[in-house]
């Protein structure tokens, strides 16, 4: 089976991803959208991504990717690299890498794929996004949104595929 590996992020203009380990927006939309591209499919993050969630992502693989080698939590594998935490999604088609900042930079050139929310405005944060390479990926889809709230923010859902 052809695993087709995609990054799914959400980041700000700056590139900011997160603060403190954590969100620093909520949009509902993007939420959905995150949980029906990855429900049933591989989820691979780092440590600190995990630990900001309250559980294991319910009806997904979650691997753990993480230096610590006596790390452990119910629900999940973990593994101490991204070429090991692979060797688990050879009968995914669709593994997800799902953060945080060091996870995707050390993916983005291995991604067939990037499924990104870009949120067209600075923040201030402590993880970010890596730059995506324009030589290596091109943009073939661009949805627009708006949330209206206490602050206006637009977004895209934004598409990027490996040339």
């Amino acid at each position: 089976m052809t695993n087709e590996l995609t990054i799914i992020a959400a980041a700000s203009n700056n590139n900011v991803i997160g603060n403190n380990n954590k969100l620093i927006w909520h949009i509902p939309k993007d939420l959905m959208r995150f949980k029906e591209l990855t429900l049933n499919h591989t989820v691979i993050m780092g440590r600190k991504t995990f630990e900001s969630l309250p559980n294991p992502l319910p009806n997904r693989l979650n691997i753990v990717v993480t230096r610590n080698t006596n790390y452990n939590h119910d629900g999940i594998i973990v593994c101490e690299s991204i070429e090991e935490a692979l060797t688990h999604c050879t009968n995914d088609s669709q593994p997800f890498i799902i953060g945080g900042g060091e996870i995707y930079s050390q993916t983005i050139d291995l991604v067939d794929k990037i499924e990104l929310t870009r949120v067209y405005k600075d923040y201030n944060g402590d993880a970010f996004f890596p730059e995506i390479p324009e030589e290596k990926f091109k943009l073939i889809k661009d949805d627009a949104y708006e949330l209206d709230g206490n602050e206006n923010i637009k977004y895209s859902f934004l598409t990027y595929i490996k040339k």
